[in-house]
């Protein structure tokens, strides 16, 4: 079920489903994209991993587990509506035989939205509910319309972030500088042929989509984050968007030397009992 939070100027939609963001509207205009057929989503949330180890086996507590989609199972399950205000909504979802199946760990995660002066506040809180430590990654996927305005296209806008950052990326096993010490990347559809552009422990905490020609643009500010992504579909010039994805580590595949999660370097680890708060917020103008 569909979920709207407004003010006069602003305003966003959330579904129970996946508890995933559907719209982001300032004045009319809508700056999430709104699942086309070449990415049919939205902003789903990533959990309890990002991406997929190799071939979506791993193995917890000396049992191989398999996840059956990638980026987990949290973006294609029913959440529960927990609470709604004036200007929040939020969701719950709880272990069940299906999890289990997939995910070792009793667990309730909370997807809280709350509306903001220019944007909306993401809030993701994972409560360890089982009586062993877990594991697990956690992240945001949402896709901004790039173009954000008629009369623009895809290659009049560029990634900025807020810091200089070096960007690299393995190409046929070499890695690849894209930046060096620079804070803007132009907008290609090239700029995707080797998938996500990944940023390991960046020294930036926000990054934006603008251009020269328009006077809207995207931010999203990711203080917690120890990775920022930046993707959109090669090759597809329907696919007229570009994520900007906060995630608590690099994915999962990055640890896939090794196959136990409790022993993964870049997983999150939760005590039994205990709470993890995760949150971002996208401001737009």
């Amino acid at each position: 079920m569909l979920y709207e939070i407004r003010n006069q100027n602003l305003s966003f939609s959330a579904d129970t489903f996946g508890a995933e963001l559907h719209s982001l509207k300032k004045d009319g205009l809508e700056y999430l994209w709104q699942c086309g057929e070449a990415w049919k989503r939205y902003a789903p949330v990533l959990f309890p991993f990002i991406c997929s180890p190799e071939g979506r086996n791993y193995r917890a507590g000396g049992k191989t587990y398999h996840m059956n989609a990638n980026h987990g199972f949290a973006r294609d399950l029913e959440f529960q509506l927990l609470e709604q205000t004036e200007t929040t909504v939020s969701f719950i979802l709880h272990d069940s035989p299906e999890t289990l199946a997939q995910y070792p760990y009793p667990f309730a995660l909370t997807i809280k939205y709350t509306l903001l002066a220019d944007g909306v506040k993401i809030e993701n809180i994972v409560q360890n509910t089982g009586t062993d430590t877990m594991y697990f990654y956690l992240g945001g996927h949402p896709a901004f319309n790039c173009p954000l305005e008629a009369g623009t296209d895809f290659t009049d806008y560029y990634i900025e972030y807020e810091k200089n950052e070096t960007l690299t990326r393995k190409i046929q096993h070499q890695d690849v500088i894209l930046a060096e010490k620079q804070n803007k990347i132009p907008v290609t559809r090239a700029l995707f042929d080797y998938d996500a552009i990944i940023l390991d422990n960046p020294d930036s905490e926000s990054i934006s989509l603008k251009s020269e020609k328009s006077e809207h643009s995207v931010t999203v500010v990711f203080p917690d984050s120890q990775a920022i992504a930046v993707w959109s579909p090669e090759k597809d010039d329907n696919a007229a968007f570009v994520c900007l994805e906060p995630w608590t580590s690099v994915p999962v595949y990055y640890d896939d030397n090794q196959p136990d999660l409790e022993k993964k370097a870049h997983a999150v680890k939760l005590e039994a009992g205990q709470n993890y708060h995760y949150t971002y917020e996208i401001h737009v103008k």
